[in-house]
């Protein structure tokens, strides 16, 4: 039997009742028709599970009783980090829900020259809540209990200056990169991967990245679209130094 797994994102401890999120319970009162003393797991992001059962069936008001907490750490052993040029629409949605599944650690949306999306403060506010939820349900689905951190948009130069001297590889996907999977070196430090927009990364942004110590990675003779070329390289580079 297929356990539900829901995210919570409150502290949670045995013997407590807690309200499920509404979205959640709709999908457990009424798409999946669980009745009351089903097992449920829960998670909250602190690497954890929670084991717990379905208490209340309210019309407005779905909750669980949560009876257990064991650890379940599936993170993968090579951190991640995907900078990533906004993309349009469920684009972005799509690349952040597989990027989370392939197991990267943290993601940035970042404003590059050819970015097509336009965010003031108020926008890029909703737009990180909404990122915050697909990235939740593709937890939910992968098994990871860890949600990855996900930052503010933010334009390519700024986050460039504010990097510091992190040890992680630095990696931007070119079309004439400088080198291929293959011959990447040991990542004992992980990695830091920028995959521009639709319209990729222009001359400027790449002379902002290679005078930040970026390195050009090419996937192949072949040009991919920025919502393949980003999960290629993350699924390569996790099979190749990773968990895959």
């Amino acid at each position: 039997m297929r356990v539900a797994r829901i995210f919570i994102g409150r502290p949670l401890r045995p013997g407590e009742e807690v309200p499920l999120p509404e979205q959640a319970g709709e999908h457990v009162a009424r798409v999946l028709r669980l009745e009351r003393g089903h097992p449920l797991v829960l998670f909250n992001g602190d690497g954890r599970e929670y084991d717990a059962t379905l208490a209340t069936l309210a019309k407005r008001a779905v909750t669980a009783e949560v009876i257990d907490v064991r650890e379940a750490d599936r993170e993968a052993p090579l951190r991640l980090t995907l900078a990533q040029g906004i993309a349009r629409g469920e684009k972005m949605d799509w690349i952040l829900q597989k990027a989370t599944e392939l197991g990267v650690a943290r993601i940035v949306p970042v404003v590059t020259e050819r970015t097509e999306v336009k965010l003031d403060e108020e926008r890029a506010g909703r737009r990180v809540a909404h990122w915050t939820q697909v990235i939740a349900g593709a937890c939910e689905q992968s098994g990871r209990n860890r949600l990855p951190e996900i930052e503010l948009p933010q334009r390519l130069d700024r986050w460039l200056g504010e990097l510091g001297d992190t040890p992680a590889l630095r990696l931007a996907l070119l079309p004439n990169g400088d080198c291929t999977l293959r011959q990447l070196p040991q990542m004992d430090n992980g990695a830091i991967l920028v995959v521009g927009p639709e319209g990729g990364l222009s001359d400027h942004d790449v002379a902002l990245l290679k005078q930040a110590g970026f390195l050009g990675l090419r996937l192949g003779p072949r040009v991919l679209r920025t919502e393949t070329a980003g999960l290629t390289a993350l699924a390569a580079l996790q099979a190749l130094f990773g968990d895959l």
